[in-house]
């Protein structure tokens, strides 16, 4: 998609995501407009900031006028998803719609549900309960929507994040844990491979899709490093941490126990069983059409505990 002074739109550039696929723009030397409904700190100086509550479709669509390409970075808190979400949902295709400008969707793993092997676009849509249901439906109703021509809609799909603005399970249990010389947590088995996604890859595979009209129509996994197990990449942080690596696993039940704490962890029980077992993303096809851009595990984990450490200052 050729680049003019029509804005690329970030919605929800508060988040790790949406923050992420600002910079990346921005590297790219694209005009930019930022929006989410709470103030952003901290975005370069050239980006146009906007505030707008998406689930308000008149703001929404005004937030997205003579957009080039919109990406739709929103999430909320695993409470309000089935109240929230498919409300975001229909105002970024009605947006996108009314702009006439391609949608590129920021999306989870959640709808495939346990599987036997590496999971592809062409994975069946198994979930094993609400959260993961919702996203299967939000998925129908985003390909439904460019089918129909309605909107033109591509899904980029990425497993857990880490990086800088990374708001995961990582954050807190892994990189603040090693700065504070304490015992790290890992969900489910220590020793499970697992595809993790770098926040500046995954916004490079995005914005990738958003430049390339052949994107559209489609769903493409994210290019991601290779999958690793939560102990060896502990060990990783722990070392460029300078600490020795000390950690603990937390299955269903002690998630059931914090979670009487704290909401988000009791809404994490429905995805312990990617923690559980290998839960591996197959990159393959967006590779074929696009190519790879992956940052080494060694300085991705490096940049995050130097944005962590910049936090304390």
């Amino acid at each position: 998609m050729p680049a003019d002074s029509s804005p690329h739109v970030v919605l929800g550039a508060t988040g790790g995501a949406g923050r992420a696929v600002v910079q990346e723009l921005v590297d790219r030397n694209q005009p930019v407009r930022a929006v989410s409904r709470s103030e952003t700190p901290g975005l370069p100086d050239a980006v146009e900031v906007v505030s707008a509550d998406c689930t308000d479709a008149v703001a929404a669509r005004a937030a997205c006028k003579d957009a080039a390409a919109i990406y739709h970075c929103m999430n909320v808190p695993y409470s309000q998803w089935a109240d929230l979400l498919p409300v975001l949902t229909e105002n970024s295709i009605a947006a996108a719609a009314y702009a006439d400008a391609p949608l590129i969707v920021a999306d989870n793993l959640y709808m495939y549900g346990p599987t036997d092997g590496p999971m592809t676009e062409d994975t069946p849509r198994t979930p094993t309960g609400p959260k993961g249901t919702l996203r299967a439906e939000m998925e129908e109703t985003f390909m439904e929507a460019h089918e129909t021509g309605r909107a033109r809609v591509a899904i980029g799909r990425a497993s857990d994040f880490y990086g800088p603005h990374a708001h995961s399970s990582t954050r807190e249990l892994v990189f603040e844990a090693a700065l504070d010389d304490s015992t790290a947590a890992w969900l489910g088995s220590l020793d499970a491979p697992h595809t993790l996604s770098y926040l500046p890859d995954f916004a490079w595979g995005l914005v990738t899709l958003g430049m390339n009209e052949k994107a559209l129509g489609e769903i493409w996994h994210l290019p991601s490093n290779d999958p690793i197990t939560g102990r060896h990449f502990i060990e990783m942080v722990y070392h460029q941490a300078g600490r020795d690596p000390s950690m603990r696993a937390y299955g269903y039940w002690a998630l059931t126990l914090a979670g009487l704490f704290d909401a988000q962890v009791w809404e994490a029980r429905e995805v312990l069983y990617q923690f559980d077992a290998p839960f591996v993303m197959d990159t393959s096809k967006f590779e074929d059409a696009f190519g790879q851009n992956v940052t080494p595990y060694e300085t991705a984990v490096r940049k995050t505990l130097d944005w962590h450490w910049a936090q304390r200052m």
